[in-house]
């Protein structure tokens, strides 16, 4: 059509897509594996979250520390220290001990076997071994000498009670190197010397005890 020497054209109205529509095709295009390749891995956007948030508390940290970053790095020390000092005197932590285990293993030896092995521990510093070894003797006397049956599967605990029923002027030195043993050997505790030398004069001094015979009565 034209008018005046001009000429007019229809309008050709422009093509839209509806919001949502073209929302879904723009997510479905930048989900294309060809827009990813050099993405990050899962472990490693973990990884930078991680160091992130450490860069951030460490920044927070220094901040609050008297002396910024100098005193947070001593503070830090220190607490090291402490740590490592408590690891040092009570040992590798350990659940606590439900049950203790038995006194001896499948090796049968004699009291004297015990003491040498005792004492050659106890030599070079190995007191946990020592205690062990020790409190061994102790028992194995005690069967030797018919004071106690020899039996497979006693427990250090169980040993003492008996031991106690013969020799009561003894009874508290038994429970304490049965508590002892039970320490070292289950319950992630570190021997010393003042424990072994405990049970070492328990040890000498029952040699020497008179046990309280009960029988029948006339």
């Amino acid at each position: 059509m034209s008018q005046g020497g001009l000429v007019i054209t229809a309008a050709t109205p422009p093509v839209t897509t509806p919001r949502d529509a073209a929302r879904e095709a723009a997510e479905r295009e930048l989900s294309k594996r060809m827009y990813h390749q050099n993405d990050p891995s899962p472990l490693q956007r973990v990884l930078d979250r991680l160091w992130e948030w450490l860069g951030d508390f460490f920044d927070r940290a220094a901040g609050a520390t008297p002396g910024g970053t100098v005193g947070l790095v001593a503070v830090v020390l220190l607490a090291a220290l402490a740590i490592g000092a408590l690891w040092w005197r009570l040992g590798t932590p350990r659940r606590a001990v439900t049950a203790a285990g038995t006194l001896f293993d499948e090796r049968a030896r004699t009291a004297a076997d015990h003491r040498a092995a005792a004492d050659t521990h106890a030599a070079a510093g190995r007191w946990s071994e020592a205690v062990r070894e020790r409190m061994r003797a102790v028992v194995r006397s005690l069967e030797e000498r018919a004071l106690l049956d020899p039996r497979p599967g006693r427990t250090a605990d169980e040993a003492a009670a008996e031991a106690a029923a013969c020799l009561p002027r003894h009874a508290d030195e038994l429970r304490a190197a049965a508590r002892a043993f039970d320490d070292v050997t289950y319950g992630g505790r570190t021997g010393d010397a003042d424990t072994y030398e405990r049970l070492r004069t328990l040890d000498l001094t029952l040699e020497r005890a008179t046990p309280l015979l009960t029988g029948p009565t006339a």
